[in-house]
């Protein structure tokens, strides 16, 4: 039981170091620019809307609250970076490249490091007054603010639709998709704090 428990504790301290170097966080910033990369080819196309429904929004929100506001969006604009340069990174349904960050999707790819960044800032306010639960909820319910106003507000001005249109491609049928997504980033975020602690 003790060498579990030092062993325990090596991996949380290891982990803590990780984040402190600064190869560390290049590391684990590289890598979260991976995971939103994954997460955009679990890409279902819609037919009424040039939107894609993927995975992104909750891997940018979790990013942001784990590795916390600075590294959240480097991490995103290491992302964009990616996918300019022509790596295939953004939803497998999309030109990519330079061409996919002027399109439909660019307000909602360009919201990602404001996105991160507050749910990251966002996260670590809230901690101090209620549980890591709720303190991941409230923070990833406010970062997905930035994704939805950039997001929709960019394809209005691109195709020129009416707000009733606007609300019916960009908003609306990703409304329930992404109450799934907070809850689970808030969730994952809570068990890594307690296994943190543990």
């Amino acid at each position: 039981m003790q060498s579990a428990t030092s062993s325990q504790l090596g991996l949380t301290h290891r982990t803590g170091s990780l984040q402190e170097s600064l190869s560390g966080k290049v590391v684990l910033t590289v890598a979260a620019s991976a995971f939103v990369a994954i997460c955009a080819h679990i890409s279902l196309p819609l037919p009424f809307t040039p939107v894609p429904l993927t995975l992104q929004n909750f891997a940018v929100i979790l990013i942001g609250m784990l590795l916390g506001p600075v590294a959240g969006f480097s991490a995103m604009v290491l992302y964009l970076a990616e996918g300019a340069m022509g790596l295939p990174v953004f939803t497998p349904h999309s030109i990519g490249g330079i061409a996919h960050l002027l399109g439909p999707n660019a307000g909602y790819l360009f919201s990602y490091p404001l996105a991160a960044a507050t749910a990251g800032w966002a996260v670590r306010a809230m901690q101090r007054i209620t549980t890591p639960f709720r303190a991941g909820l409230a923070a990833a319910s406010l970062a997905s603010a930035p994704i939805f106003i950039l997001g929709a507000g960019w394809l209005a001005h691109l195709l020129h639709t009416s707000a009733a249109a606007t609300w019916t491609m960009a908003i609306a049928p990703f409304l329930p998709g992404e109450i799934v997504k907070i809850t689970a980033a808030a969730g994952i975020f809570s068990s890594i704090k307690r296994w943190r602690k543990s």
